[in-house]
């Protein structure tokens, strides 16, 4: 749709320029700082950062309205630097201009609505987000997008010269990093660091196909996110998992698009999302937060997290009723079929702690809960979704598995409707299904395949030698064995 064809009051405002005054500011004590520099935590008490624009009144000037209506027209526009997770550009980086934008096709994924039969056996009905269906399939790439459009504006505008940005991952992290930097050629270098053994040759195979130098090291996810954190402190670096700020900002627009899907009423529904490192479950809470403040939301969803008993810091620090008595206490983490959830010691928490306080004192105490769910649970609930037309990951079984465990605890009111985050593509996991048709999983993951889930090939052969027979044979042994009907 070309400009003049937009309304005329919406028309100046279609194309935004660079107008923020965005600054890092820690959590715990409050200091701001220049985003010049590649910080991640705070140089005076080591607290998390978010990204705060100190011209956002700016924005209030407008009502909500005029908010849903920009948003709803710009997604007609055919720019590219206004396209899925920018479309939302004035919260997330009005410091960037559009021309330091990159765009790979990520955000607006699809919310597929769950069938008649697969609500039924839930009991509530719901949706799934497909982020499987970002370019490096998984929802990192909503972060990727800002942090990455964040360093090509250092060193296009601020001189900063080639940037080694480097990352722990689980396996989507580095997907999406080596990725977004091989898209800005020699400007940016990669380096990810993932633990030896625990990353599916699928995802393993990614951040290898982009060129990025791929390090294993000994242990778990925690293990290599301690050796990236010293790197981060004393060597000049960007890092990009979920300590970076900028990648909190660019998964917010999973909640933008959620509202927006649902016209801005986002009144009886609820998000329900795993919890591994913390980063999305902060962003998605801040998000709505944001849409509200500015009144795009009247109404805040219910956010659910999922954690699986094999790795559960959050899930327990929360079973503490009393928030005065709360410890937060890191966990030694058991195999897990949610990889990407499989981290005892979220970096994201203090984020957590402070958003949770947020949101439950506007939105009313029960509107956000953890549970937790077995590993058994997680599979079972993963093939189910597939069973009935889904593509979901491992962690979307264990957001359905989430689901199904808020139901049984009623944490969920009569009538609300439920959006599930499917984290990464159903392909990225392939192997956890194999493991599951096959019976063969290492005793340490508790699954037990159940019969009703197992799926396996069927090879049919015939002695029948003219080719012709061999042909006829073999299509009546398929007709008898799917019961069909002669015409």
């Amino acid at each position: 749709m070309k400009l003049a064809d937009f309304p005329e009051d919406i028309r100046p405002h279609l194309l935004p320029e660079a107008t923020g005054e965005m600054v890092y500011r820690c959590l715990e004590c409050q200091a701001e700082y220049d985003l010049s520099e590649l910080l991640y935590t705070c140089p005076r008490c080591r607290g998390l950062f978010l990204l705060v624009d100190r011209a956002e009144d700016r924005l209030r000037q407008y009502p909500g309205g005029f908010w849903q209506r920009l948003f709803d027209y710009r997604k007609m526009l055919n720019l590219p630097a206004l396209k899925g997770i920018f479309l939302y550009y004035e919260l997330i980086a009005p410091v960037i201009p559009l021309e330091d934008i990159v765009y790979l096709g990520e955000g607006h994924t699809p919310q597929v609505k769950a069938n008649e039969q697969l609500m039924s056996e839930v009991g509530v009905p719901f949706y799934y987000k497909n982020d499987g269906q970002n370019p490096s399939a998984s929802f990192k790439d909503r972060g990727m997008a800002a942090a990455l459009s964040y360093l090509h504006y250092l060193v296009r505008r601020r001189g900063a010269g080639r940037i080694l940005a480097i990352c722990a991952s689980t396996g989507d992290t580095s997907a999406a990093a080596a990725l977004y930097s091989a898209y800005l050629g020699d400007k940016i270098a990669s380096a990810v660091l993932l633990p030896h053994g625990k990353v599916t040759p699928q995802q393993l195979s990614q951040p290898l196909g982009s060129g990025a130098c791929v390090l294993e090291i000994p242990g778990v996810f925690d293990d290599c996110m301690k050796i990236v954190e010293i790197l981060a402190d004393n060597y000049k670096v960007a890092l990009l998992n979920s300590k970076n700020s900028w990648r909190i900002r660019g998964q917010e627009s999973y909640a933008f698009e959620i509202a927006q899907w649902f016209d801005y009423d986002l009144k009886n529904k609820a998000v329900v999302v795993p919890i591994g490192n913390a980063g999305n479950i902060t962003a998605i809470m801040q998000g709505f937060l944001r849409f509200h403040d500015l009144g795009i939301i009247a109404a805040l969803p219910r956010i659910i997290g999922v954690q699986s008993r094999h790795a559960n810091p959050v899930f327990r620090y929360y079973q503490e009723r009393d928030q005065h008595r709360r410890v937060f206490v890191p966990v030694a983490v058991r195999p897990s079929v949610a990889q990407a959830a499989m981290i005892g010691n979220p970096v994201s928490m203090p984020r957590v702690i402070r958003l949770v306080e947020e949101y439950t004192a506007k939105a009313g105490e029960g509107s956000v809960a953890v549970v937790e769910v077995s590993e058994q649970e997680i599979m079972d609930a993963m093939l189910l979704a597939n069973r009935h037309g889904h593509i979901a990951c491992t962690q979307g079984g264990e957001s359905l598995a989430g689901l199904k465990a808020a139901v049984r605890a009623k944490l969920l009111d009569p009538g609300e409707t439920a959006i599930l985050d499917a984290t990464a593509h159903h392909l990225k996991f392939i192997g956890f299904q194999q493991m599951y048709f096959e019976d063969s999983f290492p005793p340490e993951f508790e699954v037990t395949p159940r019969p009703q889930y197992q799926n396996h090939p069927r090879l049919l052969t015939t002695d029948k030698e003219d080719p012709q027979e061999r042909l006829a044979d073999l299509a009546a042994r398929i007709a008898q064995l799917l019961n069909l009907t002669p015409k």
